[in-house]
Formats: structure tokens, C-alpha cells, sequence
């Protein structure tokens, strides 16, 4: 039994750092009195429940002979480029330091005390949403309502991106999203440079899909990334703090990590089967779009296979925000068809 003591003990040591690096923060960084006195309280917390169990945690302890130091410095996985990367890591430590003192408390058959750590630990996921809300409003917000358009030259019926960009600026159109596959470097940059002149006097936001080393020539609002594209982390080193990074979302899994990794919004889809993009994972239905408008709380765009007969479907999930693609610019009148799917959408119903 003194080896669970030593487990409890290094993690109540574990806990009690990760929570004073987030104090520290919450003090010294953000300014924010509410959130670092709640963290306050759990660190006297975590140390004070144990305090009748202090000899036994202290006997245990053995830091000399504790293989983590050696594997810690052999794997070097700890380094940290970010503010987002800092937070994050501090909460899932002690998230999980938490754990394991209510779990070996049980063995101990100290479960009363068990349950105190399993309530902190419940405290902690909700100041961890807190807490990165400090961080996300130094970010430009987008307000993602109405229709999202996206480019796609192929099923553009021989009209070029700058032809359809106009017809969308021209039906105000508040959001365009360059994504073209096929063409190349040269050729997707010289687009840009003349959609970002359009979007930029119109006061439209212009997103690049995957092309950052573009986005951040061109001077766009923002980049929208795949879950299969460069980490969000490192993206965000690149293009800074004002410029909007938007990501692909599949699953409420892929959702809920999407809060700690700093986007700005998320794509929801694809609701329906899609025939724009060719590598494009299996439709996800309108379940998924009904968890995340009563469970995220970011930004987001529906997506995929939605036209103008099932919109409404779409809408009646509660979608406020919708991206249609080949309904748009294969479309024989597109400020005539761009004009039917904005009243429809402001109605939320056909």
C-alpha cells in the first residue's frame, strides 16, 4: 500500500503544479481575478483533503529513485511553442493527476475522499473552457451566419473564379472561400492576388482552403484547414493572431478538440454526399450538425451535398450558417440563385 501512496503523492504534487502554472497565468498574464481565484481554491484544495494522510505521503516519497526524471529527459516531448500548447498541457496534466488520486484513493478504500477528487476534476473541465476563452478573444471573431461561398472552377460551367467572385460580391455575399485542387501554384496565386483586391474593397471575408504560404502572400482574413493538413498549433505560429483559421470537422470528437486548438470556426459535414472534393470521408448526416449546435461553442458552417431542395432539412437543425458549392457556381443565373437561398436561409425555412 506505500507504493499507492507514492502514486498519490507525486500526483498531488502533479496536480498542484500544473494548477499554479494556470494561477500564475490567469494572475500575471490575462489579469483576470475570477478565473485565478477559482484556480486558487482548487490548489488549497487538492493539498488540504490529503492533509490527515500526510505522513503516509511524505514516507513514501522517494524522488531520488524515480525512473520518470530519466524518461522525461530522454524523450524530450515536453517543449512548448505556444500559449495555447502551455495552457493545454497544464490542464491535461492536472486533469489527469486528478484522476489518479481518485483512483488509487478507492483501492485504499478511501473512497469518500476519492469523490472530493473527482469533483475538482469536474471544476477543471469547466475552467478549462473558461480559461481558453481568455485567450481566443485576442483572435478576429467571425460571425458565420447566412451562406458561406466556396469557389470550384471545375463545375463553374466555363465562367472563371473572378467572373463567380464578382456575381457573389455583387448578390453580397459576406464570406468567399478560394478552393481550387487542380490548378497550379502560379496560377491559384495570381487568382488570389485579384480576389483578395475584390473581397478587400467589398469588405468580404476572403478564406484560402489549405494554401497558407498563399494566404499569408495575399493578405487574406483567413486559411480553412483539413484534418489531414499541418497541425493547428504550428499554423497558428505562422499566420499570427489576427488571421482566422477555420478546420474540417467530422465527428463530436474531432469537435471537442477543435476548442482547445485555438480555430475560429469549424466546417460541420459533409451533411450529404459530395461529389466536389474527391478525397472526402463518408456523409455524417444531420446527427452530427444537431451535436454541435447544442454542444460547441465555436462558430460553424455546414457543409456538404446541401442544394436548395434539402436546405431546409439543414436549417430546421438549427444551421445558421451554410456553404453551398456546385449549387452556387454551376448555377446558370448565380446572383438570381445566391439572392433565393439568402431569403430562404433568413426564414430558415424553403
Amino acid at each position: 500500500m506505500d507504493k499507492l501512496y507514492r502514486i498519490i503523492d507525486a500526483n498531488i504534487n502533479r496536480a498542484s503544479e500544473g494548477v499554479r502554472v494556470l494561477e500564475d497565468l490567469a494572475r500575471f498574464y490575462y489579469n483576470d481575478k475570477n478565473i485565478c481565484g477559482k484556480l486558487k481554491e482548487i490548489r488549497h484544495g487538492i493539498r488540504k483533503e490529503v492533509m490527515s494522510h500526510l505522513p503516509s505521503l511524505l514516507d513514501s516519497r522517494d524522488s531520488h529513485k524515480d525512473v520518470g526524471l530519466e524518461v522525461s529527459k530522454e524523450l524530450k516531448i515536453d517543449s512548448k511553442t505556444s500559449m495555447i500548447e502551455l495552457i493545454t498541457a497544464n490542464f491535461k496534466r492536472l486533469q489527469e493527476a486528478l484522476r489518479a488520486i481518485e483512483e488509487n484513493l478507492k483501492v485504499l478504500n478511501l473512497y469518500q475522499l476519492s469523490k472530493s477528487y473527482e469533483d475538482f476534476r469536474f471544476s477543471v473541465y469547466q475552467l478549462e473552457k473558461e480559461f481558453f476563452k481568455l485567450e481566443m478573444p485576442k483572435r478576429k471573431i467571425i460571425d458565420l451566419k447566412g451562406l458561406y461561398c466556396i469557389t470550384a472552377h471545375e463545375f463553374s460551367n466555363g465562367r472563371s473564379n473572378i467572373e463567380v467572385v464578382e456575381k457573389m460580391i455583387n448578390s453580397g455575399a459576406k464570406i468567399i472561400q478560394y478552393r481550387e485542387k487542380y490548378k497550379s501554384h502560379i496560377e491559384k496565386y495570381k487568382e488570389c492576388v485579384k480576389l483578395r483586391e475584390m473581397t478587400k474593397e467589398s469588405d468580404v471575408i476572403f478564406i484560402l482552403n489549405d494554401h497558407i504560404d498563399i494566404a499569408m502572400m495575399v493578405k487574406a482574413d483567413g486559411v480553412h484547414l483539413g484534418q489531414d493538413d499541418l497541425p493547428v498549433e504550428k499554423v497558428r505560429e505562422l499566420v499570427g493572431e489576427d488571421m482566422i483559421i477555420g478546420l474540417s470537422t467530422h465527428s463530436p470528437k474531432q469537435a471537442q478538440a477543435a476548442l482547445s486548438q485555438g480555430v475560429d470556426y469549424i466546417g460541420v459535414g459533409p451533411i450529404y454526399k459530395t461529389y466536389t472534393k474527391k478525397d472526402v470521408c463518408d456523409p455524417v448526416g444531420l446527427e452530427y450538425l444537431e451535436y454541435v449546435v447544442k454542444n460547441i461553442d465555436l462558430p460553424y458552417v455546414a457543409i456538404g451535398g446541401i442544394k436548395e431542395h434539402n436546405l431546409s432539412e439543414v436549417l430546421s437543425k438549427g444551421a445558421k450558417c451554410v456553404a453551398m458549392v456546385t449549387e452556387i457556381v454551376g448555377a446558370d443565373d448565380i446572383e438570381g440563385k445566391i439572392e433565393k437561398v439568402k431569403i430562404s436561409i433568413s426564414k430558415g425555412v424553403l
